[in-house]
């Protein structure tokens, strides 16, 4: 289950949540934009990003397809080969546009500043999520092992040194 959410004190608050098959269920303010319910998905869906403007979302799967709804299209890597899935997306807070990071830590920027990426880099831990920074044009690349790597975006720790009975799964940022 992938959540997203919006609302600032100027965007009317509301979430939406999307299920693996792509059916998105909407709550609040937010709206319901649509869902990919009953349509025959080649890979699952596993991130999804509200526009920053408030009026609609993306929903991402594992082999990079990118589904806007009311929201801007900006591409897709869906049919390309990937060296790892793609694990998560994260809106541009500055614009229309968004990331995307696969496992291996590669970044794919889409109407989006490209700050850098693990692509090719070894790595102790598959990357797991991306935030965006807010107040900039970077991101926050997470590992499952709690591993934090800044891109143009501030640095305040990680927990990358630790151990944890189970993996990091998501970031947020505020």
């Amino acid at each position: 289950m992938v959540v997203t959410r919006h609302g600032s004190g100027v965007l009317p608050s509301g979430y939406a949540l999307a299920r693996g098959d792509g059916g998105v269920s909407a709550f609040g303010a937010f709206g319901h934009c649509g869902s990919l319910a009953g349509v025959g998905l080649t890979a699952r869906i596993l991130g999804m990003a509200a526009d920053p403007d408030g009026s609609g979302y993306w929903l991402v799967a594992a082999d990079g397809g990118v589904f806007a709804f009311d929201a801007p299209f900006e591409g897709s890597l869906g049919g390309q080969r990937l060296n790892g899935p793609i694990v998560g997306m994260a809106a541009d807070p500055d614009g229309s546009g968004y990331w995307l990071v696969a496992a291996d830590g590669g970044v794919f920027a889409f109407d989006a500043p490209f700050a850098g990426s693990l692509g090719g880099q070894p790595l102790n831990a598959p990357i797991v999520a991306i935030a965006a920074d807010p107040d900039g044009a970077g991101y926050w690349l997470v590992a499952a092992d709690g591993g934090v790597f800044a891109f143009d975006a501030p640095y305040h720790g990680s927990t990358g040194t630790q151990a944890f009975a189970r993996p990091a799964t998501a970031a947020g940022a505020r």
